[in-house]
């Protein structure tokens, strides 16, 4: 009995010391001042270093941000698991339960190595390269070399903005490397001259500035870039967004606004993101 007794005391104890049983760790982080964001891969540089400039101005608060995708983005904000998503496309239909708010906007180019002489591909031959009915540089123009077909994982916002425009099930990709994030899609095509992937274009215009032998290769004869993407001509363009169960308050709520504000503008550009027109 005294055993007995002592177990619920403790029971009793750890419930005080969350205020209340059965809250979410991440609603107590939050008013502890602490935020978690988890989510896209594109989205979280860039909400890294917003979080940084926040965390500056607001003395005791942390802001914790995870990459996994944003399908984990969408199921984390839904699930409590974090305090924002990070969702680096438009949310779907069925997803609409939660708040979505637009903090910068990008578009998705395919990339090859910079020493790759290929300078443009169709629509076309990007279609035949991914379903494998093209496997050598060769016949499209380049030298004589087997094409390594990078692409992403499920669950990437980037996949599915590829597919859609590609009109592409995932199931007809035929790749040979499967990555994550845009990072590693990078790292592939760095170290591997007849490499081909898709990416954030401005993750790869960022990677460009700073030295990376890339290249970003036109859509549909419509240069990748930023510029572009701003103008509205480039065809695959998204807006990276931050995503919330509910109609965020107290501290989640500043960070959005933060987030959106023109105060971290030079953050957007930096990153090679299109900010938010105002």
């Amino acid at each position: 009995m005294k055993q007995f007794i002592a177990l619920i005391s403790i029971g009793l104890a750890a419930c005080f010391l969350l205020e209340s049983c059965g809250k979410s760790p991440v609603n107590e982080s939050s008013k502890a001042g602490k935020l978690v964001l988890t989510g896209s891969s594109t989205v979280a540089p860039l909400a890294a270093e917003i979080g940084k400039r926040f965390e500056s101005q607001h003395p005791g608060v942390r802001v914790d941000v995870q990459s996994g995708g944003s399908s984990r983005g969408v199921t984390d904000a839904r699930q409590g698991l974090a305090d924002i998503g990070m969702v680096s496309r438009a949310l779907k239909d069925e997803e609409k339960d939660l708040q979505s708010f637009a903090i910068a906007n990008d578009g998705v180019g395919i990339i090859v190595h910079k020493d790759n002489p290929i300078q443009s591909l169709s629509d076309a031959q990007v279609t035949s390269i991914y379903t494998g009915k093209v496997t050598n540089w060769k016949n499209v123009g380049g030298k004589d070399g087997t094409i390594t077909v990078v692409s992403k994982a499920e669950g990437r916002s980037t996949l599915e903005l590829f597919t859609h425009y590609f009109k592409l099930k995932n199931s007809d990709i035929k790749a040979q490397v499967i990555v994550g994030d845009n990072e590693q899609d990078i790292k592939t095509v760095v170290g591997n001259l007849n490499a081909i992937a898709y990416v954030s274009i401005g993750t790869a215009e960022y990677g460009i500035t700073r030295g990376t032998p890339i290249k970003l290769l036109p859509v549909s004869g419509i240069s990748a870039t930023t510029e572009d993407v701003k103008n509205g001509t480039f065809p695959i363009s998204r807006s990276l967004n931050l995503v919330t169960k509910t109609q965020p308050e107290g501290l989640a709520k500043e960070f959005i606004d933060f987030a959106q504000s023109t105060e971290v503008q030079d953050i957007v550009k930096e990153q090679n993101f299109v900010p938010l027109s105002k």
